[in-house]
């Protein structure tokens, strides 16, 4: 009996080797834990403040001095202000000073989000400036304007959207062509008089419908405003195009379902993760700009928080359209000449 059980326990072993969903296990829980690490390291040294003020501006002497002094929490670059909120955008800047119009005398904070951690902390650093100049009187910061602004739902937004995207693309094609290429479908199809390019354009349009109604479903929380902009809606299906088509590639490449799908979440994980918690971390945001999924996410967050224009990001989707049709080629070429079939 113990012989059969231990058999029994080996031969799923070797089954999960051989389908490489054992790899699953390993991967998927250490490249969470190197993400989550980089987002939030509890050793890492106390980080300069990086404040940007509007060039030529005629700022309070008292506040220009002190600031100055306090080189060593804060980094002060002098900027126009269409520069300044970009390199916000960027987080290149922590935050910029303005002049308040409404208060004489005070300034407006401009910062990314005014709910996190490192607007606090700019706060915090002005507040302990202030008690340090001998008689200074009220309030230096007296607004606080966000370039991002919602509630938390909207400002999570994006990430399930991203999430959704590459769900449908990583996860449920390949793993349907995976399956009609291994139970002799796709062959049996190919002997009527359909096409390789219709098949692989009714792929594509499964997966739009698919998308398209989880995004509809995900925006009944914020409101459908978004959907009436061509950009957001540009992005959106530029990006279904290219992970789609990426989807359909990967399932063409694999012999098996098991083999799809889990090659689906190997890609589906390192795509998802470092994009969806790029806003939580510089090194993290940097390691994003490398990842394809970036130029998606990216966009979306930018026109649905800071309703930002569609020609600044026309690189973004001109690289998502071309890396689609590359997919969208290799496919209809794997399948032509019937790859693993």
């Amino acid at each position: 009996m113990i012989r059969n059980i231990l058999t029994l326990v080996l031969n799923d072993f070797a089954v999960s080797f051989n389908n490489k969903s054992i790899f699953l296990v390993l991967f998927v829980p250490f490249f969470i834990i190197i993400s989550l690490k980089l987002a939030d390291r509890t050793d890492a040294p106390l980080k300069k403040i990086n404040i940007g003020v509007i060039e030529n501006a005629a700022y309070p002497p008292v506040i220009m001095k002190y600031m100055a002094a306090a080189e060593k929490a804060f980094t002060v670059y002098r900027v126009s202000p269409e520069d300044g909120r970009q390199k916000l955008r960027d987080r290149k800047l922590d935050g910029l000073i303005v002049n308040n119009t409404k208060e004489p005398g005070g300034l407006t904070l401009e910062v990314l989000r005014k709910e996190s951690f490192q607007t606090t902390s700019i706060i915090e650093s002005f507040s302990a400036l202030q008690r340090q100049a001998a008689g200074a009187a009220g309030s230096w910061i007296t607004d606080i304007k966000p370039l991002q602004d919602g509630g938390l739902q909207k400002q999570m937004l994006p990430a399930w959207v991203l999430m959704m995207v590459l769900l449908v693309s990583f996860i449920i094609i390949p793993a349907q062509v995976a399956e009609e290429k291994e139970k002799n479908l796709l062959i049996g199809l190919l002997q009527t008089p359909m096409r390789e390019t219709e098949w692989l354009t009714a792929k594509l349009l499964t997966g739009f419908i698919l998308i398209n109604t989880a995004v509809v479903v995900l925006q009944l929380p914020v409101g459908f405003y978004p959907l009436l902009s061509p950009g957001y809606i540009l992005f959106l299906e530029m990006g279904s195009f290219c992970f789609i088509s990426s989807g359909i590639l990967l399932g063409f490449l694999c012999r098996t379902q098991a083999s799809a799908r889990t090659l689906g979440v190997l890609l589906y994980i390192p795509l998802l993760i470092p994009s969806a918690l790029s806003d939580f971390s510089v090194k993290l945001n940097k390691l994003a700009s490398y990842v394809p999924s970036y130029q998606l996410y990216n966009p979306l967050k930018s026109i649905l928080l800071e309703n930002s224009g569609l020609l600044y990001y026309s690189r973004q989707w001109i690289f998502l359209f071309l890396l689609g049709a590359i997919a969208f080629t290799f496919s209809h070429t794997l399948m032509k000449r019937r790859w693993l079939m």
